[in-house]
């Protein structure tokens, strides 16, 4: 079974790749922007804040292998904290 749609590269990106990585070819561009951003510390993420901002420049989970097995086992909490907004 192909598992193609786990990973898309955009070469031609002006920030590609947008973190420092030793292999750019397994740099996974899918989730450019994260879609766990929203939960906060719960995301699981390598993050800091700054000036009260949540910075995820050190965090590789959504450009990884396996990121997005991972970030899909979590979309059930973005979800439940998206519907505690309407």
């Amino acid at each position: 079974m192909s598992e193609n749609y786990k990973f898309v590269q955009n070469t031609k990106c002006e920030y590609f790749p947008c973190h420092n990585v030793k292999d750019k070819s397994k740099f996974n561009c899918l989730f450019c922007f994260c879609p766990l951003y929203m939960l906060g510390e719960n995301c699981g993420g390598n993050f800091k804040y700054t000036n009260g901002i949540k910075d995820c420049s050190d965090c590789m989970i959504p450009h990884s292998e396996g990121g997005y097995d991972y970030i899909m086992s979590k979309m059930g909490e973005v979800i439940e904290k998206a519907s505690e907004r309407e």
